[in-house]
């Protein structure tokens, strides 16, 4: 161990609901190609969490969501390769406008909804340890409002 402090990439993942329903997107670059993910994309420097989780998901689906109406839902440690870690913070929007287009083909192959008990086996790792400790109604606070869930697929 060097001792110096981690400086993890900060991503923003929206889990968009439309009643049992979430939309899922999938990658078409070279990490995970093929595999199912949810709208997210790195935090700006200087950028509040619930605002980059809305641009993020604008820029990708082309949906609207208000940053206030963004529900912070999971947190997961993402330990990407021996020099990158990841910490990504999932955000539950159950309010937004518009409907989803791929705004993004060059990186996204489709955008679909799926019933949240019937979702696509080829989840990315990473996204589905998020998903699936919202699914399963984990609590997402307990160490001054994070719980970390540890990803290292």
């Amino acid at each position: 161990m060097s001792g110096q402090p981690a400086h993890p990439v900060i991503d923003t993942h929206v889990i968009l609901r439309d009643g049992e329903k979430i939309l899922l997107s999938q990658r078409g670059g070279p990490y995970g190609h093929g595999d199912w993910h949810l709208p997210s994309g790195k935090l700006d420097q200087g950028e509040p969490l619930t605002h980059g989780a809305a641009r993020e998901l604008l820029e990708e689906t082309g949906v609207t969501a208000d940053p206030d109406d963004l529900r912070l839902v999971q947190v997961v440690h993402h330990r990407q390769n021996d020099v990158i870690d990841r910490i990504g913070f999932f955000f539950e929007a159950t309010k937004w406008e518009g409907q989803p287009v791929n705004r993004e083909p060059e990186k996204c192959l489709a955008l679909l909804w799926f019933a949240d008990h019937d979702l696509p086996d080829n989840l990315i790792p990473y996204p589905a340890a998020g998903l699936q400790g919202y699914l399963a109604k984990r609590d997402p606070g307990s160490n001054h409002g994070l719980l970390l869930e540890h990803c290292w697929a």
